[in-house]
């Protein structure tokens, strides 16, 4: 699938905004401290996927009612849905310098009933000259999202044949649907019949 870029300048996937507030100092704290352990572009990627992936748990395997949204709230309180989750590993990558847009995909639900909206990231690394989709929802039984650069390893490889998309645009700052929904939810119960089922 060929991603399309929202805006044709690279520095606007590094820009701060509202829900992607990389100047935040708990953001920037721990971006520092991920560095000290990698030094290099590509492995502080890996470590920050990773450390978003797993000691952020998605508030639906948790049970966790919160709705946090702000990279700074998700890194807090170690709670969010999968918009929530990449907007922090977004905020984490372009607080060193890495280019990261968001993306999303239409998924069928399981039982049938409908669609929902899922977030993830895409980053463009140095010395690469495409971007490279990531899932930092979070493992669990029937998941299995990894690092990767040369091949994608999502949480959710889509079904077509369910009318599954893989949305292509790579966005800056989150989709006006999915940041609606994030904030007007005062808990999850309430976000889940607020999640947009298509772009």
């Amino acid at each position: 699938m060929e991603l399309i870029q929202e805006h044709s300048d690279v520095s606007a996937y590094l820009a701060a905004n509202e829900a992607v507030d990389h100047g935040h100092p708990l953001v920037q704290e721990t971006a520092e401290a991920l560095w000290a352990t990698t030094g290099d572009a590509y492995s502080y990627a890996k470590v920050a996927f990773e450390f978003v992936r797993d000691t952020v748990p998605h508030s639906a395997d948790s049970g966790d009612p919160r709705v946090s949204w702000r990279a700074s709230d998700v890194l807090a309180t170690r709670n969010g849905i999968c918009y929530a989750k990449s907007h922090a590993l977004a905020a984490l990558l372009r607080a060193k310098g890495i280019p990261t847009a968001l993306c999303y995909q239409r998924l069928a639900e399981d039982d049938g009933s409908g669609a929902v909206v899922h977030g993830l990231v895409a980053v463009l690394l140095p010395g690469e000259d495409r971007w490279a989709r990531q899932d930092p929802r979070g493992n669990k039984p029937g998941v299995d999202a990894r690092f990767a650069l040369d091949r994608e390893q999502l949480a959710f490889p889509v079904r077509p044949e369910l009318g599954e998309i893989d949305y292509p645009e790579l966005y800056a700052a989150p989709h006006p649907a999915v940041l609606k929904a994030l904030r007007e939810s005062a808990d999850r119960p309430e976000l889940w019949r607020n999640l947009p089922t298509g772009l």
